[in-house]
């Protein structure tokens, strides 16, 4: 289901909460890459593109994008002052050496124990797996952000994953436009509610089994 900006944005900034200052963090492309301009002033982050950019800033407005800037996802970005470029092998050797603190991704599935699947569904063309795999495997903390249901209305946050698996049991927190889970030790819990919805509302939309928190928030 696609979500209108003022949503993808409240989960950006939702997202933008786990990252701490000092932090590396890795972005995939869509919803993820908005939370760089959620970020408060001041703080220290670098912000890692496996097409070998070191230190993405905010999204540069329309008509001063860079044709020659892009992420991962094709899509224009601005580099702060100190960033760097490498090549995609020494992009790629910086997340296989666990040197990234956090990664925020999309994903088509999630299951109840942390299991990715978010790089291809059987039958559609894509142009390869990209940094999925690396980083969902060797990043310190592993964060989707994506739609609580797919486009048929199906819940995305499932028993077990029916779609090619990236990475087993490697999701710490998942960030829907219904609420925020978070996983530990194979067991997902709602700690935040976003409204209008209700707890009920979640529970009838979501396949997959989760506790509530006795601190569960509510969150306009």
């Amino acid at each position: 289901m696609e979500m209108d900006m003022g949503i993808k944005n409240r989960l950006a900034e939702r997202a933008s909460r786990e990252v701490k200052d000092g932090m590396v963090v890795n972005l995939g492309i869509g919803i993820p890459s908005l939370v760089p301009n959620h970020l408060p002033s001041g703080y220290e982050v670098i912000f890692h593109s496996e097409n070998g950019i070191v230190g993405i800033g905010a999204a540069p407005g329309r008509g001063s994008e860079d044709g020659n800037l892009c992420n991962a996802g094709g899509f224009p970005v601005s580099l702060i002052n100190g960033g760097s470029y490498t090549d995609s092998a020494a992009a790629f050797a910086m997340i296989r050496r666990g040197k990234i603190d956090l990664t925020i991704l999309g994903s088509l599935q999630v299951s109840q124990k942390g299991d990715l699947a978010n790089w291809i569904i059987p039958g559609k063309k894509v142009p390869g797996m990209g940094g999925a795999t690396e980083l969902a495997s060797k990043a310190k903390k592993v964060i989707v952000v994506m739609t609580h249901l797919d486009k048929y209305h199906n819940s995305k946050l499932v028993k077990e994953c029916t779609l090619p698996l990236t990475a087993k049991q490697c999701v710490s927190m998942i960030i829907t436009d219904r609420g925020v889970f978070t996983v530990d030790n194979g067991l997902l819990t709602l700690i935040e509610v976003f409204r209008p919805y209700s707890i009920e509302e979640i529970k009838n939309s979501t396949e997959a089994k989760f506790m509530i928190s006795q601190q569960v928030a509510f969150i306009d």
